[in-house]
C-alpha cells in the first residue's frame, strides 16, 4: 500500500533529546521536568514533539489558548478564536497530499472557517485551498538548473461535514466534498471517514475516497481501514489539544486517518492500517511500548518524544 502510517517512518528507534534548548519552549521556559521523583506539577500544556529526525510539531499558546503550531519544513497553522471556540485557522507549508509518507515538495495554503451547531458542536467546516509548484528549468537547461519560482497548481473549495452519535455524543463521520474552484464550480470529489470506538477510544475509523457526480457518492475509488487497540490507560498528550484542532490534523490531506488515535484520552499499543484492494487486503501493523512521567502523561511513543510546558 502507498499509504503507510506517519509514525513507521519514525519507528526506528526511540530519541534522547540531547540539547539543553530543546528541554525549554520558545521563551525560555521548561518544557518537561525530567525528575522522575516530581514530573512537572500542575496545568500544562503540549509543547513539542521530536523525533529522531528533529522536531515535527511546536505548538504555541496565548494564554490558555492554542494560537499557532509549527511543523515540518516550517509550516505554519494560525488559530484564531471567538470566546472559547476555534473559528478560523490558516495554514500555509507543506503536506503529504499524494499519501507517500514523504512532505511534498509543493506548498499547500489553506483557510479554514469553522461553524458550529446549536450544542456547541462543531458541524461545518469550509475551505478555500491553493497548491503551488514550482515551475521547471527552461528546456535545454544544463543539468542542476533550479527550478523556477512557485506558480499556482490547483485551486479547491470544500465542505466537511460532521456528525455525531445520538447516544454517545461522541464523533460518528466526517463527509468532505470537494471541487476546483473555477467559474462553472462543482463538487467532484468526496471522502468519508466513519469512526467506532472501544470506551471513548477510538478502534476504528473507515476510509472511503471517490467521485461525486452531481449529488451521488460513485462507488469509493480507495478503501482503507484504520484500527487502534491495546489502549492504556494513561493520559494521552493529546488531550491538551483543542478538538477542532485535532479534526483540521485529520482533514489536512485526503487520507490522514492513522492519526485518529489523537482524538483518543488514551494511547494504543498497536495500531494497523488496511488498504481494501478487491481480493488482496494488504495490512501494515505496528506497536510500541509507552513511557510515561509521575502524572501519567504519555512522554514517548512509536518514536515520538512529547514535551510539555507549565501553564
Amino acid at each position: 500500500m502507498k499509504r503507510l502510517f506517519y509514525f513507521i517512518l519514525l519507528i526506528a528507534g526511540f530519541s534522547s533529546i540531547h540539547s539543553c534548548k530543546d528541554l525549554t519552549d520558545e521563551e525560555g521556559n521548561p518544557l518537561l521536568d525530567l525528575n522522575e521523583n516530581t514530573g512537572l506539577i500542575g496545568p500544562r500544556a503540549l509543547s513539542r514533539e521530536v523525533t529522531n529526525a528533529g522536531q515535527i510539531a511546536q505548538y504555541e499558546y496565548t494564554g490558555l489558548l492554542l494560537t499557532r503550531v509549527i511543523t515540518e519544513k516550517a509550516s505554519i497553522a494560525n488559530i484564531e478564536w471567538s470566546g472559547d471556540k476555534i473559528s478560523r485557522l490558516t495554514f500555509n507549508g507543506f503536506l503529504d497530499l499524494d499519501n507517500d509518507g514523504i512532505i511534498d515538495t509543493d506548498s499547500v495554503s489553506y483557510t479554514q472557517q469553522y461553524t458550529y451547531g446549536n450544542l456547541g458542536r462543531l458541524t461545518m467546516i469550509s475551505e478555500n485551498r491553493t497548491v503551488f509548484r514550482r515551475t521547471p528549468p527552461p528546456v535545454g537547461s544544463p543539468a542542476g538548473t533550479p527550478p523556477g519560482p512557485f506558480v499556482v497548481f490547483a485551486k479547491t473549495k470544500a465542505i466537511y461535514n460532521l456528525t455525531y452519535s445520538s447516544t454517545t455524543a461522541k464523533l460518528a463521520s466526517i463527509v468532505m466534498r470537494r471541487g476546483n474552484d473555477v467559474t462553472s464550480f462543482a463538487y467532484t470529489d468526496y471522502t468519508k471517514a466513519v469512526y467506532s470506538y472501544l470506551g471513548d477510544n477510538v478502534s476504528s475509523v473507515a476510509k472511503e475516497v471517490g467521485k461525486l457526480t452531481g449529488t451521488v457518492f460513485e462507488p469509493a475509488d480507495k478503501n482503507f481501514v484504520f484500527d487502534f487497540s491495546s489502549y492504556d490507560s494513561q493520559i494521552s498528550g493529546y488531550t491538551l489539544l483543542p478538538f477542532e484542532y485535532k479534526i483540521s490534523v485529520l482533514i489536512s490531506t485526503d487520507i490522514n486517518d492513522d492519526r485518529g488515535l489523537i482524538l483518543s484520552p488514551n494511547s494504543p499499543k498497536r495500531a494497523s492500517a488496511t488498504e481494501i484492494v478487491p481480493g488482496i487486503p494488504v495490512t501494515v501493523v505496528v506497536s510500541t511500548n509507552y513511557k510515561y512521567d509521575p502524572q501519567t502523561y504519555m512522554t514517548q511513543g512509536f518514536g515520538i518524544n512529547y514535551f510539555y510546558k507549565p501553564l
